[in-house]
């Protein structure tokens, strides 16, 4: 996979609005918020555009984002916010000029079929993270300041993820497994079934997280991927937050249920409640990047360093 650059303090920051749009009031306050800690700012007019639920027409959007990477002024590219919309500028996308003009990619949710595209097409490592409206705001959390530092401001061979002391991370299946780390949202990673951008699970270890499902949908979410063969050839599986992810009634299966009946099976490492996606701290993932999970200890490292120092 390639490498992206590290970021280091006076590097610029371009903000792209792939999918729903924000206020503009909230945009203002996390470009503030980015030179605080440090960094230039450099905004595309997505960011600050409507068109019913999206951050402005399909062809800004990808232009926004095909323009940030081919500006040598901007050092990483970092989305504002998820929401919906992604799915309809996925073959707007220029990857020959993404590959060309690998630079850091930063964003969650919605971002994740933008994170799949990447690593698939441009074999670039990019990052499950933190977003500038979503997230910095009103500042980032202590915990996930430290990972973003660590993890794309730095170029450790070796760094040991944990969430805070009172919330561990835990154990499903025991096992020490290290690989390549995909995923991303669930429900994203499952709209990729059947497209050009469908993810690449073989000989992976598998990330998910989610938020505001019934149990029963992460449940349908899983089979499908079980049925498309997207289980079948996996290292092992690291389970983010899934956030108000809750049983609809008294009668259905609670998430470890879930996660019991379909992935227990796979007799794969498995460790879950990793502080990373819709929640606080949003830990930083290399995704296209090496981990090991130890489900001994309850540990995820990852392994080397995900960006490049120039």
């Amino acid at each position: 996979m390639i490498k992206p650059r590290m970021l280091k303090k006076g590097s610029t920051i371009g903000l792209v609005a792939p999918a729903s749009d924000a206020p503009k009031g909230n945009v203002n306050k996390s470009i503030k918020y980015l030179k605080s800690i440090g960094f230039k700012v450099k905004v595309g007019e997505s960011c600050y555009s409507k068109k019913g639920f999206l951050a402005g027409k399909d062809v800004l959007r990808a232009k926004n984002i095909n323009e940030m990477f081919v500006d040598k002024s901007v050092d990483a590219v970092f989305c504002i916010r998820g929401g919906y919309g992604v799915h309809r500028i996925l073959d707007k996308i220029d990857y020959n000029l993404i590959k060309e003009n690998p630079k850091i990619f930063m964003g969650y949710s919605d971002i994740t079929a933008l994170h799949i595209a990447i690593n698939k097409i441009c074999d670039l490592i990019t990052f499950h993270g933190p977003m500038t409206v979503s997230d910095m705001k009103d500042g980032l959390d202590e915990l996930s300041l430290q990972y973003l530092k660590k993890i794309i401001m730095t170029s450790n061979d070796l760094i040991e993820v944990n969430n805070p002391k009172e919330n561990k991370i835990k154990t499903l299946v025991k096992g020490k497994v290290e690989g390549e780390i995909i995923g991303g949202n669930l429900a994203l990673v499952s709209a990729t079934i059947g497209t050009p951008y469908e993810i690449d699970t073989d000989d992976k270890i598998f990330f998910i997280e989610d938020i505001g499902e019934y149990t029963f949908s992460i449940d349908r979410m899983l089979m499908q991927l079980k049925l498309a063969g997207k289980l079948d050839n996996l290292r092992g599986i690291v389970l983010g937050d899934f956030n108000n992810c809750i049983p609809q009634d008294k009668n259905d299966h609670t998430l470890i249920e879930v996660f019991q009946d379909i992935l227990v099976p796979l007799n794969i490492p498995i460790i879950y409640n990793l502080k990373s996606g819709h929640c606080t701290p949003n830990i930083v993932l290399p995704l296209g990047g090496k981990v090991e999970i130890d489900g001994y200890r309850g540990k995820l490292f990852i392994k080397g360093s995900v960006v490049i120092n120039e």
